[in-house]
């Protein structure tokens, strides 16, 4: 009650006091003037109001001090009240203090009731509180009385007033609750307080502390009550309504926030904002010990199931074509933010089984269960494989009972959880395609159900392009790997088809029937690698062909071949677009927002007590990824992830707005890095970039233009990048290589036109293609990554286990870096491991002043490292550095060429030499290391690498090279020591060319026809490169030394031939190589002459090639065999070289002057000088007159001669740069045949395949090349203008030869083989130069139809072996042939037919 002025009555009490002295003459009179002055003007409300707190504590002992006067004062004033009125002291006072409360919750501007009091409400509530403490202490004042006044109020309390009452211990909740007769009312009552007070929080920053204190304290009352355990009964016993009461309001106010969950769109911002606030009571930490742990799980628990199975409309049908819109991102965040509450209390085991629980036993609402399931793999790292287990027996118990129920669950589960990427869960058609291939046991009698399950998985698999059948159409029995992916079977299949096709022009059978029989193989795999997109050419080439041929079989559906020529238009019209025309193809805005996403990443992955929030972020960033890049059909992301990434590394070009998407993603990892970095190492930095690695690879049409850009950071800006790019780069390939299950296979396309399928490579093995180590600068670089990346994964992990770490490290890395460091730092050269730790590591890679050979011998001298390289999968053998080596440019390498000898030296010598196969060494053993050397300069040269950019490297490396002279010299040296073992040795050279080439296919591709004929140049390169007395080895005879070239003549003449010049001789190169090394190796014979005359005496017979080779190169040979015979023994030459020398000479003159042909020697070899003086003298025409001199005895030579012309003749036709002109062989060759017929001669025999009777032309034919053999058909109807009626009659075998030579150029011509193109012919208006493979059959048939009616009846005699085949091939000359080999045929001739 105030006084005059506004001053209190107490005050006014003491100011009289002190201004006079007091009338009275004691406390008691005193007392008793003040009761009756109040007892006229009393006011006992306002008293209440003005009486401070008079229970103040006392001291340790916590006894309580009263003021006696306050005390006694208010005391005296209710009891004399209460005495008057007739009622007790302690029920008036509750009734006065329910007034006051009353009259101070009404006091409140607001037109209506709000749950919060103003200042000045709060401070009068204040005083009254302190007063009803004072009389609760002196026990004059009801509670209960009080509690039940509360709810007899005009209005319900104000909710702060009523937790002023629960916080100051004067009325507790539950108490308060309790005494409320309609419980229904006071949850009304609430709800709607607390719903108020959310929001007034929301629109007030000054409340939002005292609101959350409200709530906090109300709803640890509700979880005391409404969730007892068992334990807390006794003690809880009084309270009947209060755990319905607040249950209720915990149900209500659920309820509150999952209405708006549906319609968050329409929804007020303020009310929104209000919900969000009330879900802070799902902050656990806010309850600490105040709220019993199970009492707290028992809550949560209880709220998951409400929301999970809150409304269940929906049904499964809604559910399908709705779960794209219950993604992570795209839920409503107040249902994404409650989970995340709620999963805090549990973990992701028991967040499963509870999930679990709610779908057997409950209707659920499937919005919220999905959404669930996407929060649930987003927040929980553990949840993918909890998930696979928690699909796995959904499956087993539908297949078990039949219930299809828990199939459909199991689907949109694994279709929910798969939505969120493969960053977070396996790919849907990958989850099908697995649990059709590993099926779950299932009883018998069920087994049914099983297979037609698995048979309409197959064929919705099939609608997702993902087939279970992946084996090609043909088998490849070469191919040394373990698995071939079904995108790279599939681009083998289509070059094996074209091949085929290109040489029958016809559609294989193979892919006839993989349409019918293997169609999802077909349309899944083989189809897409046919009909990729590209820039279609003017001239149709074979690919347009057989595609066509192919849609006009029906092979290919009309959707699919329209998608295919739209897609090779766009590529042609983009390809001839101004790049600076190309604008982005979607709007600015996403991109904008894009980068404010990873912005507010870049804050959360610093802060360390943010990085619960990174997975959430990292899911939104995804959602936005999918709007700046367009969404894509699930058929299309099945199809992308399982098709290989094409990948042009020579010079890759990227969409502008793909490359300007993939910069920002690369910067903000880069700087995420950076930026957690300088906070904490990396092993502190959690899974963030991890994860983003991971959602990165989750976005497939992201795939190509992020490695594009890695080719252009890594392999062609690599030596200009700074440190820091280098470090994010490195750190980005570790995880990269961590997601690489999410990544398909790299097609690298080279950049060139080919027979030879591009390379499918693994991440890990096309980031290694990507760090070249050639240049001074590029070695630099390498090593600088190598060291960052590998030091990185060592700082990353460093606790976790060898086996998970040698999982994370790609094997490559590893070895680049066995490679780099010893080369570059000589400290590293058998250096002894020391205990170091990776803070080390660390630090020296975020120094600014990087010194990274410092950085890289830190990395190598750690233990772990080391420890590494023992581990055979890491070890870099022999085989592998020798490539890596090989690829080095001499000029530009960062080590001088001493340098470089001292590290090849300790390299081959004192590391791979000595070392145990087992570690990738040679055992010691100097004949492997050969073998080594020889098969990888051979690998090194047929590779296709970026390097090369697609060519084959015909060049040895010199360095290495003479490594390699080196250990062949001392191979020989110790040979000849060991002479009593020398018998029983091998020439392990020739055995190690021969092996490779005996491990390959001998087919009619041309892919393969090209690798042998390019290896065999290499094998050539490399015997040349070799000391030449490595050619020949020398043996004992008893006492004598022997020359020994059994293993080169075999060689030659089974292999070397064949890449022969002129068709029946060798390189000069290897000729003259051959000859040198043959008088070298006759210095070990006692007789040297002797032995050289044996070798070239046993030439004759079995290796005659190597004769004939010597006589087309005489001119250039016969000064160099006949210098280094001076210098070596200074004696005449020997006998079989100096008859060589004869022969030349014999020739030359027979041409020049006429004198008569010598026949001492054997006629081919003759024939051959002769042959070739021919070819060598210019001008021509005196050839004709010597032919004519050559006696009627000369018939071996003769037909000699011709067979070295035919062979010109071929080479004409298909090595015209060799110098042949086709015109001037083929008048050379009709002249030797002319003179031939002229004479009678029988030649046939020499075209004769089986050789019958044809003992005395197998020396011919053994040294031309195979090629040429197979070609003789050709040759042999390129001679039908001298074929005479006579030739019909004298030789009875010419119609079996021109028979089965006929049906060999059939056979060639089906098969594709050897025959020229029609595009390579020469062109030329004389028919008779056959320019089409398809006139020389043509005139050959003509010819033969001709012929076979003026055949003798002797002549039919022999073909019949012939016949089946020729009616097969050529069924109208089989029955000409059939006809006329009859014996009445002849009387049935109408009329003369005319030959020619």
């Amino acid at each position: 009650m105030a006084g005059p002025g506004g001053r209190t009555w107490r005050d006014l009490l003491a100011g009289r006091a002190r201004k006079r002295k007091s009338a009275f003459g004691s406390g008691a009179e005193l007392q008793e003037a003040a009761l009756r002055l109040l007892d006229h003007h009393q006011n006992l409300n306002d008293l209440l109001l003005e009486v401070e707190a008079s229970v103040k504590p006392g001291g340790q002992d916590g006894v309580e001090h009263q003021e006696a006067s306050s005390e006694s004062f208010i005391v005296s004033v209710l009891q004399e009240q209460a005495s008057r009125l007739g009622v007790p002291a302690a029920v008036l006072a509750a009734k006065t203090a329910v007034t006051n409360i009353e009259r101070i919750c009404q006091a409140s501007a607001s037109p209506s009731q709000v749950p919060l009091l103003n200042v000045d409400q709060r401070k009068r509530l204040s005083c009254l509180l302190q007063t009803v403490k004072d009389l609760l202490a002196n026990n004059v004042f009801c509670r209960s009385l009080f509690c039940q006044e509360m709810w007899k109020m005009k209005d319900p309390p104000v909710l702060e007033a009523v937790w002023h009452l629960h916080r100051g211990d004067i009325i507790g909740l539950g108490e308060l609750l309790e005494s409320n007769p309609s419980a229904p009312a006071v949850v009304e009552w609430l709800c709607s307080s607390l719903c108020g007070l959310c929001q007034q929080a929301e629109s007030s920053s000054g409340d939002v502390e005292l609101a959350g204190c409200i709530l906090s304290d109300f709803v640890i009352v509700f979880l005391q009550n409404g969730f007892q355990q068992t334990s807390e009964l006794g003690r809880k016993l009084e309270f009947k309504k209060v755990p319905y009461i607040c249950h209720a309001v915990l149900q209500r106010m659920l309820t509150w926030v999952l209405d708006a969950v549906g319609k968050e769109k329409q929804e007020d911002v303020s009310t929104l904002q209000a919900m969000r606030f009330w879900l802070n009571v799902f902050n656990a930490s806010v309850y600490k010990s105040a709220v019993h742990p199970d009492s707290l799980q028992q809550f949560f628990r209880h709220t998951l199931t409400e929301v999970l199975t809150y409304n269940p409309l929906l049904k499964v049908s809604d559910a399908i074509h709705m779960q794209k819109e219950w993604s992570f991102t795209r839920t409503c965040s107040l249902l994404t933010t409650l989970y995340r509450k709620l999963f805090v209390a549990f973990s992701a085991k028991e967040l499963i089984w509870q999930l679990q629980q709610v779908l057997e036993t409950h209707e659920v609402n499937w919005q919220h269960v999905l959404s669930c399931v996407s929060t649930l793999v987003i927040c929980q790292a553990e949840a993918e494989q909890l998930f696979k287990d928690l699909l796995s027996h959904l499956l087993i118990k539908a297949f078990e009972n039949y219930d299809m129920e828990n199939m459909i669950t199991a689907f949109l589960i694994a279709r929910q959880a798969a939505l969120e990427g493969p960053a977070v869960f396996m790919p849907y058609s990958e989850w099908f395609k697995v649990h059709i291939m590993y099926p779950p046991f299932v009883p018998a009698k069920h087994r049914s159900v099983l297979l037609e399950y698995i048979t309409l998985a197959k064929t919705r698999l099939a609608d997702l392009k993902v087939a279970i059948e992946d084996m090609g159409l043909y088998e490849d029995l070469s191919s040394t790997d373990e698995s071939v992916q079904p995108q790279g079977q599939a681009l083998r299949d289509v070059e094996k088809a074209l091949q085929i096709f290109e040489n029958t022009r016809k559609i294989p059978t193979s892919v006839i029937e993989a349409s019918i029989f293997r169609r999802p193989y077909y349309t899944s795999w083989f189809l897409p690698a046919l009909l990729r997109p590209r820039v279609l050419p003017k001239t149709p080439d074979v690919r347009m062909t057989f595609i066509d041929s192919l849609k006009r079989a029906d092979k290919i559906p009309p959707n699919l071949y329209s998608t295919y020529i739209q897609a090779c238009c766009a590529m042609k019209e983009k390809m001839l677009q101004d790049e600076s025309k190309v604008e982005t193809c979607h709007s600015k805005e996403p991109v904008e927002q894009l980068e404010a996403d990873l912005a507010a990443l870049r804050m959360l992955i610093v802060d360390q007590a943010k990085h619960e929030d990174v997975p959430a972020q990292i899911a939104v960033i995804s959602d936005r990824l999918k709007s700046v890049l367009g969404h894509s059909s699930d058929e299309n992301e099945a199809a992308t992830l399982n098709s290989p990434i094409q990948v042009d590394t020579s010079a890759p070009r990227l969409e502008p707005c793909h490359q300007r998407v993939v910069d920002l993603l690369l910067t903000s990892f880069c700087q995420n890095l950076i930026a957690a970095s300088y906070f904490n190492p990396p092993d502190r930095q959690g899974p963030c970039l991890s994860l983003f690695v991971k959602m990165m690879c989750g976005h497939k049409n992201l795939l190509p233009a992020l490695l594009g850009r890695l080719c252009q950071l890594i392999y062609h800006q690599g030596p200009s990048l700074n440190d820091a790019h280098i470090l994010g780069l490195a750190a980005f390939v570790i995880h990269l290589n961590e997601s690489r299950a999410l990544i398909p296979e790299v097609e690298a396309n080279f950049g060139i036109s080919q027979p030879v399928p591009e390379k499918v490579l693994s991440i890990s093995e096309y980031c290694n293609s990507l760090l070249v180590c050639r240049t001074e600068e590029s070695f630099a670089f390498c090593m600088r990554f190598c060291t960052a990346a590998a030091s990185y994964l060592m700082c990353k992990f460093p606790a976790c286990s060898h086996e998970d770490f040698c999982a994370l490290l790609p094997p490559s890395l590893v070895k680049k870096l066995q490679y780099i460091v010893p080369r570059l730092c000589l400290e590293a050269r058998g250096i002894l491991c020391e205990e170091g730790n990776t803070d080390l590591i660390w630090s020296s890679l975020s120094c600014p002043s990087l010194n990274y050979k410092r950085a890289s011998l830190c990395l190598w001298k750690q233990a772990r490292f080391q420890e590494l390289l023992k581990e055979k999968a890491f070890q870099l053998s022999f085989r592998e550095w020798l490539l890596l080596e090989l690829e080095v440019y001499p000029e530009k390498d960062i080590l001088s060429a001493s340098e470089r000898q001292d590290f090849h030296y300790w390299a081959i010598y004192q590391r791979y030499l000595p070392a145990p196969s087992a570690s990738g060494g040679c055992d010691g053993d100097l004949e492997k290391a050969c073998g080594i050397i020889i098969n990888t300069i051979l690998d090194s040269s047929q590779r296709l690498d970026l390097g090369s950019r697609g060519q084959s490297k015909m060049s040895v490396n010199p360095d290495i090279l003479c490594k390699l002279q080196e250990m062949v010299l001392e191979l020989r040296c110790r040979r000849k020591l060991l002479s009593g073992c020398m018998d029983a040795q091998r020439h392990f050279l020739f055995e190690i060319l021969q092996e490779r080439l005996k491990d390959r296919r001998d087919g009619s591709a041309l892919g393969e026809q090209l690798w042998r004929q390019q290896e065999l140049l290499l094998h050539r390169r490399i015997l040349v490169g070799l000391p030449a007395s490595a050619l020949v080895m020398t043996r004992r005879k008893g006492k004598k030394t022997m020359l020994d070239c059994e293993d080169f003549f075999c060689f030659v003449n089974s292999e070397l031939k064949n890449v022969c010049s002129r068709g029946y001789a060798l390189s000069y190169d290897i000729t003259v190589h051959f000859f040198r090394g043959l008088l070298n190796a006759s210095l070990d014979c006692e007789e040297s002459a002797e032995g050289v005359n044996g070798v070239l005496t046993a030439c004759q017979t079995k290796c005659p090639i190597v004769l004939f080779s010597a006589v087309l190169w005489w001119p250039r040979l016969e000064p160099v065999v006949c210098s280094q015979w001076k210098r070596l023994f200074g004696s005449p030459l020997a006998e079989e070289l100096e008859r060589l020398r004869e022969w030349q000479s014999s020739a030359t003159s027979f041409l020049s002057s006429g004198v008569v042909f010598p026949l001492s020697g054997p006629p081919w070899i003759l024939a051959a000088f002769l042959h070739c003086t021919v070819q060598q003298q210019s001008p021509r025409g005196r050839e004709t007159n010597a032919l004519k001199r050559l006696g009627t005895d000369k018939e071996q030579l003769l037909v000699s001669l011709l067979f070295f012309s035919l062979m010109d003749l071929i080479s004409a036709k298909i090595a015209p740069k060799e110098g042949v002109d086709f015109q001037t062989s083929l008048g050379w060759c009709l002249e030797i045949l002319q003179c031939l017929e002229d004479r009678s001669m029988s030649w046939p025999l020499l075209f004769h395949s089986a050789e019958k009777d044809s003992r005395k032309y197998c020396v011919l034919r053994s040294a031309a090349s195979d090629r040429h053999i197979r070609l003789l058909p050709l040759a042999f109807y390129s001679l039908t203008p001298c074929f005479h009626h006579e030739l019909l009659t004298r030789e009875q075998t010419f119609l079996y030869v021109a028979l089965d030579l006929y049906i060999q150029l059939l056979r060639l011509f089906v098969e594709g083989r050897d025959l020229p193109r029609s595009d390579q012919a020469v062109q030329s208006p004389d028919p008779g130069e056959h320019g089409d493979p398809l006139e020389v059959i043509s005139t050959a048939r003509r010819f033969l139809l001709g012929a076979i009616p003026r055949c003798p009846a002797q002549s039919f005699g022999n073909i019949r072996p012939l016949l089946a085949t020729c009616e097969e091939l050529d069924p109208e000359l089989g029955a000409t042939l059939l006809h006329f080999s009859r014996p009445d045929a002849a009387m049935e001739l109408d009329e003369e037919l005319l030959l020619f």
